[in-house]
């Protein structure tokens, strides 16, 4: 393929924009150079947006985008020339899948050996040699996403852009495509911008993970700390901690401590006062017998097994959600009514203030 230019770095400063009764809010964020960024949140949350406030389709009311050290909040789409992928693939119904490819190369009057060369490189990047003389219809919906990803990058784009690329696929389909994102990013370095509702693909495909919801960017981080620690309710619960509670810092016995339906559990934290916290269900040790440091005596209320695991539902003082290994030699009784003992290492009690960015 053409040689590019090197894949630059990208920051946002202070962005708001309005569109009807929806707000993006106050949004800053640097992206480094080759980074794969994944933008997580749930529907309506702003993140396309977001998107194409950062391909130049809508202006920004306020706040500015830099491209390395060239700033570009005024400049068109075509002059950023971001590579932008939908969900809905947005393929020329009437053109086959070479057409649809070479759209934009054509666009720009390349010589007919020029665009071929181009569009043997992408296609076998890519591996769809064999489709090329099909119409978008005849395609399944992967392959059509391979056609818009290879449309996209024959551009040789500094910046790719991709809004929910995987939302409409089967989950086997879907899982051969996030494959191909990470072996594709790997080969071409390409600083990527990928938007999604799905935890588990951003915990897959991201370097780091951009949280957002009501128009906000509620926490930026690995996806590893994003998981382990949620910096606000909002952000714990979206993630699937489950556990969330609000309490405040005690000191006992000289260490900090929280409180859980009546009983103290120590944690890891340099907050005082008025705090919240959560647990993860797979943090949690389920046992019939008092364990020694953080353990809650507890009545098992419901049991849901899903395969290897159960979902067990405990009255501690507090509703509280565990997942246990589901296998024989455990040697006690998960049934409803059941007195269990629920133990927490400190290390797994996520501590975050209480009050959350409005």
């Amino acid at each position: 393929m053409r040689e590019g230019l090197p894949a630059p770095s990208l920051r946002l400063s202070r962005i708001s924009k309005k569109m009807g009764e929806f707000q993006l809010r106050d949004i800053s964020l640097e992206i480094s150079t080759g980074e794969y960024f994944v933008i997580l949140g749930p529907t309506g949350a702003g993140k396309t947006i977001l998107l194409e406030v950062i391909a130049g389709m809508h202006a920004p009311d306020a706040g500015g985008i830099w491209l390395g050290e060239e700033n570009i909040t005024a400049w068109p789409p075509e002059k950023r020339c971001f590579g932008f992928v939908y969900q809905d693939y947005a393929l020329f119904p009437h053109l086959n899948a070479r057409e649809n490819i070479v759209f934009g190369l054509k666009n720009k009057k390349l010589p007919p050996g020029e665009i071929n060369r181009e569009l043997e490189a992408v296609v076998s990047l890519l591996g769809i040699d064999h489709l090329l003389r099909r119409l978008p219809h005849t395609l399944s919906g992967g392959e059509q996403q391979r056609v818009a990803l290879a449309r996209a990058l024959i551009m040789r784009p500094g910046v790719l852009l991709l809004d929910e690329p995987l939302a409409a696929l089967d989950p086997r389909t879907k899982e051969a495509l996030q494959q191909e994102l990470k072996r594709l990013h790997r080969l071409i370095g390409t600083l990527i911008i990928h938007v999604t509702h799905d935890f588990e693909e951003a915990l897959y495909l991201g370097d780091r993970v951009g949280v957002m919801m009501g128009g906000g960017l509620l926490q930026v981080g690995s996806p590893e700390e994003i998981f382990t620690r949620p910096r606000t309710a909002a952000v714990a619960r979206f993630i699937g901690a489950e556990n969330i509670y609000p309490s405040e810092i005690i000191l006992h016995g000289g260490r900090k401590c929280v409180s859980l339906g009546g009983v103290l559990l120590q944690v890891e934290t340099d907050l005082t006062g008025r705090i919240g916290f959560s647990v993860r269900p797979e943090h949690i040790l389920v046992s019939n017998l008092p364990q020694p440091g953080n353990c809650l005596p507890g009545k098992v209320l419901a049991v849901y097994p899903r395969g290897l695991l159960a979902r067990v539902i405990i009255d501690a003082g507090e509703r509280l959600v565990a997942q246990v290994v589901t296998r024989g030699d455990r040697g006690f009784s998960l049934a409803p009514g059941s007195t269990v003992y629920c133990s927490i290492p400190p290390a797994a009690i996520n501590v975050f203030p209480p009050v959350e960015k409005s």
